[in-house]
């Protein structure tokens, strides 16, 4: 800010006595002689007024106070000039002590002083520099005469301590009043303006910018850059930006720093680069923008040229820029090289401490995060709310009730618990243990209760499919004043989704379109996957189409949730679609998504589709290769599916119990009998797996189509559980086609005590009776089947031809193609019967 103009007065009382030594000397100085000859007063006068302003500037403020004193020892009355310059000193250093006491010894030299223009300003400009906000508004409050240098300093006081809005309005009086605002004071309303998001009110003062010309400013053109940055107009800021004739780093770093903060991390990295380019050399603050860019992106190569360029250029890592390359390094990964930065860092604060806390959490190393815990806490340094949610979310994470509850008990100590992040912490992790309980006694004895608390219990209730309570909690906080947002919504809808209340789902989605209140993504995804998952595929893809119509661009859960409910109802075009759509938002790389798409294409009959998406998959996980094996299994093509299952041990991956299942399958559809129990060997030896009801099912299978009906029953009895109806049922149609009678009556026993109402276990008994001719039996069982009220469901199949989904039944005649159908199927069968 330029300085305040004064005029300095004429002495003629005063009288000089021994010369002065030099000012450059270590020694005390005693002005007694001004450069050995002069004498007059007012050369005297100003020689002092420039030795403390001098001394002010260089931060020497004790010394120039002690000139102060021997001005007034020698008589020589200081003018409100010489006030000003120690005041101007004690802003330089932040020193309100000091500065205080000379705003006493300007009340006590009379009102000629304490109501000097000059004197008044300074003052305000002291306590407002120093931040205390309730001196300096009261002082400009009583100022006889504004001026622009009193509003700039209570302007961007106000704009320091959050009071935007304020600062804005003092911007305006300020004009009212007749005072143009400087370079200084625009900058100030442009940071208001960015605070509050008023881009109109931004633009406004562009406008003015441009008006007096201000808009060559560096400062100012930079403080336009980072206001419309932070309300989101990234092109009016690059428009600024590209019209500035000379570019310091504070007009790049604020380029650089509001394409980070919304979401444009690629174009920082770009404006990064260009910075070099042009031979800027970058700050700090450069840096640190462009490791979080880099971190947001997973850009690990930039990353890394980011944190070699803070080493050529010597910085230190502070905790400003040690954390943006811990929070880089844990973002991406690199867990070791995030604690090494943390091991290098000069300064540790709080902050990096929860950083390197959340990464080893991020990352599932619980243990690591606890013992860094302790380890904070053998510095010296205390918990803040940030760490104990670290803690908690641990404890929700592992299910380690002990833990949250020791973390719980650290807030009760600390008086944390009642600050409503920590409150939202504690509910999430008693939910998450099974203790919605103390979750509810938690959120109850909380006093301010805000919208997240609200939303975590009802998410706490919603997840376990306590419909009733998240319902009654949804109205509840409307009650009390606490306006429901969509994160509410999607609780309620979510419960009513886990207890399969569907329609009341659909209901309530509906209602909260009637309100206002747009569905995002989570709210469609929601309902897709609770109709999906509960049959209601049909209506599921529906929803999907709708989702798109609305705008919502679907997620990788909800399409392979749409390609789940294509491949229900072998609905080929529409997952053909759905494909193309991930082939063009390149979503199709996607684990899940791959996964889904060959699992459709191969139970819709189109196994050549299901391998080239599989053998596309650039790194395959666990799920496609079980897709792809599934897929191979449902083929009958045994060969290619072991050839898969052996690629998948070469790669490293370790299988789960669905592989072992689909391979063991695959053995059984085509008879690989000692392929089959070799895969069952290594799974309990090699992998060390235990085998569950389904894989033994699966070896029963293989061994009873083959005909080894005694060794397929020995396994049964040597399960470590009781078999189910399944595995029993799939031994009696064997036992059927090698009339193994004995056995028969040994296993139709056991099955109808198992499932007595399954009437397809009588119907499966009776046919094996028949095919030995055992007919008393035959008529005994359907005669239970009569006795128990039980019919044969008849079998249906279904074929889509367009958009239309046609069902068959077995001996229905009720379609009205039916004649039409009748006479193609015998037309068929006739060239069948002539071809053969």
């Amino acid at each position: 800010m330029a300085s305040l103009p004064f005029t300095t007065p004429h002495f003629s009382h005063f009288k000089p006595a021994k010369p002065i030594k030099s000012l450059n000397s270590n020694e005390p100085i005693h002005l007694i002689q001004l450069n050995g000859i002069s004498r007059n007063h007012q050369t005297l006068y100003k020689s002092y007024f420039h030795t403390i302003s001098s001394l002010c500037k260089d931060g020497q403020i004790q010394r120039a106070l002690g000139l102060l004193v021997e001005m007034d020892s020698r008589n020589l009355s200081p003018g409100p000039e010489i006030y000003g310059e120690i005041l101007q000193g004690c802003v330089y250093e932040r020193d309100l002590s000091t500065g205080q006491q000379i705003h006493a010894q300007v009340l006590k030299n009379g009102a000629c002083f304490a109501r000097n223009e000059y004197i008044e300003t300074k003052l305000v400009i002291f306590y407002a520099k120093c931040g205390a906000f309730d001196i300096a508004n009261a002082l400009f409050s009583r100022l006889r005469v504004n001026n622009v240098f009193s509003w700039a300093a209570i302007i961007g006081l106000k704009c320091r301590i959050g009071l935007n809005e304020e600062a804005l309005m003092g911007f305006s009086e300020m004009q009212e009043n007749g005072f143009f605002p400087d370079n200084f004071v625009v900058p100030n309303a442009l940071k208001a303006c960015g605070a509050l998001l008023w881009l109109g009110y931004g633009k406004g003062v562009h406008g003015y910018v441009v008006k007096v010309g201000f808009d060559g400013c560096v400062f100012v053109a930079s403080s336009l850059i980072d206001m419309y940055g932070k309300c989101g107009a990234l092109e009016d800021a690059r428009k600024v930006f590209d019209g500035m004739i000379e570019r310091n780093v504070i007009a790049w770093n604020s380029m650089i720093v509001g394409y980070m903060q919304n979401g444009m991390n690629e174009q920082a990295i770009g404006v990064f680069h260009d910075m070099r380019v042009k031979g800027v050399e970058p700050s700090q603050v450069s840096i640190s923008s462009f490791l979080s860019a880099s971190a947001n992106l997973g850009a690990i190569g930039e990353g890394r040229q980011g944190h070699a360029i803070a080493v050529v250029r010597g910085f230190e890592l502070d905790s400003i820029l040690g954390s943006s390359v811990l929070n880089f390094y844990s973002k991406v990964g690199l867990i070791e090289d995030a604690e090494l930065v943390f091991k290098r860092m000069l300064e540790k604060d709080v902050v990096t401490w929860n950083l390197i806390i959340s990464s080893y959490l991020q990352c599932g190393l619980i243990d690591k995060a606890l013992d860094t815990c302790h380890l904070m806490r053998s510095e010296n340094l205390r918990f803040d709310c940030v760490t104990l949610s670290s803690i908690l979310t641990a404890a929700a994470n592992s299910s380690n009730i002990k833990l949250g509850k020791e973390g719980h008990c650290y807030c009760i100590r600390n008086s944390l618990q009642s600050d409503v992040v920590v409150a939202s912490s504690i509910v999430d992790m008693y939910a998450k243990c099974g203790r919605i309980d103390c979750a509810g006694q938690v959120f109850s004895s909380t006093t301010n209760k805000d919208i997240i608390l609200w939303n975590t219990l009802l998410a706490a209730y919603a997840n376990v499919g306590n419909s009733g309570e998240t319902l009654k909690l949804f109205y509840q906080m409307q009650l009390e004043s606490v306006p429901p947002n969509v994160t509410s919504w999607n609780s309620v809808i979510l419960g009513f989704v886990r207890n399969c209340q569907l329609n009341e789902a659909k209901e309530f989605f509906l209602q909260m379109q009637f309100l206002g209140v747009h569905p995002n993504l989570i709210t469609w995804t929601t309902l897709i996957t609770g109709l999906a998952y509960n049959g209601f595929h049909d209506e599921a893809l529906q929803i999907f189409q709708e989702m798109q119509e609305s705008g919502i661009k679907p997620n990788t859960i909800s399409i392979s949730t749409a390609l789940s409910a294509c491949t229900n109802v072998t609905s080929l075009q529409q997952g053909r679609a759905i494909h193309g759509y991930t082939i063009r938002n390149d979503l199709g790389s996607r684990i899940s998504v791959s996964t889904a798409l060959v699992d459709l294409y191969a139970k819709c009959g189109c196994l050549s589709q299901a391998k080239m998406v599989f053998d596309g998959i650039v790194s395959k996980e666990l799920p496609v290769y079980n897709a792809m094996i599934s897929a191979y299994a449902l083929h009958g093509q045994a060969g290619e599916a072991l050839a898969v299952f052996r690629t998948l041990e070469e790669a490293g991956v370790e299988p789960d119990g669905m592989t072992f299942t689909s391979v063991l399958s695959a053995c059984t559809y085509t008879g690989l009998v000692n392929e089959g129990l070799e895969i069952f060997f290594d799974m309990v030896s090699k992998h060390h797996f235990s085998p569950s009801m389904e894989h033994y099912g699966c070896v029963v299978s293989l061994l009873s189509r083959s005909g080894r009906l005694d060794e397929a029953f020995r396994l049964i009895l040597a399960m470590p559980f009781e078999p189910d109806a399944h595995i029993i049922g799939s031994l009696l149609a064997k036992c059927r086609e090698h009339e193994e009678i004995e056995l028969v009556e040994q296993l139709s026993k056991y099955l109808l005590e198992l499932e007595p109402d399954n009437s397809g276990n009588y119907v499966a008994i009776s046919n094996a009776y028949a095919a030995a001719g055992r007919w008393d039996e035959v008529s005994e069982i359907r005669d239970l089947m009569k006795e128990k009220g039980l019919k044969k469901s008849p079998g249906c199949s279904w074929i889509q031809i367009g958009e239309k989904l046609h069902s068959f039944i077995a001996g229905d005649g009720s379609h009205p193609s039916t004649e039409e159908i009748q006479a193609t199927l015998a037309l068929l069968g006739t060239d069948m019967n002539f071809s053969a």
